[in-house]
């Protein structure tokens, strides 16, 4: 979130692409990216680890590919954030070379910015920077459930 507001405030294009989430969820950082002008697609069905259909999953998660993609390449934004991708590019639903070709073939002002856990080797070797963020202890781990306000 702090690359994305020093994006705006730089005045940057910025589109944000989630491949987890879906609108149901109406996180705050989606609702005040909004009010600053971000393109925000919520792309995905929820946590796919709670998903009754996970073919269903998959298929969204191609389609946000698809979509992240050609506006990667597309050149509209200066800043492109593909929230969670990572998660569908372990589960084998999004090829993970192809993504690596289209970071690596970007246009040269368009700017990537890849999350989630676990990044694929590959897609650490083309980052410009990588940050691990390592769990010490969380809320859900003790039966504490997500906050809106804190957690989303």
């Amino acid at each position: 979130m702090g690359t994305l507001l020093r994006a705006v405030a730089r005045g940057w294009r910025v589109c944000v692409i989630q491949f987890i989430k879906s609108g149901r969820w109406k996180a705050g950082e989606e609702a005040i990216a909004r009010r600053l002008g971000v393109e925000w697609w919520t792309m995905g069905d929820g946590f796919s680890w709670e998903s009754a259909d996970l073919d269903r999953s998959a298929a969204l998660a191609r389609s946000a590919w698809e979509a992240a993609k050609a506006t990667i390449a597309s050149g509209a934004f200066d800043l492109v954030v593909l929230d969670e991708i990572t998660y569908p590019m372990n589960w084998g639903w999004i090829p993970t070379a192809e993504v690596v070709a289209t970071i690596r073939n970007r246009p040269v002002h368009v700017n990537v910015v890849a999350t989630g856990r676990d990044a694929p080797p590959a897609l650490v070797e083309v980052a410009d920077t990588v940050t691990e963020m390592q769990k010490v202890r969380h809320a859900y781990d003790r039966g504490i459930r997500a906050h809106r306000g804190i957690d989303f």
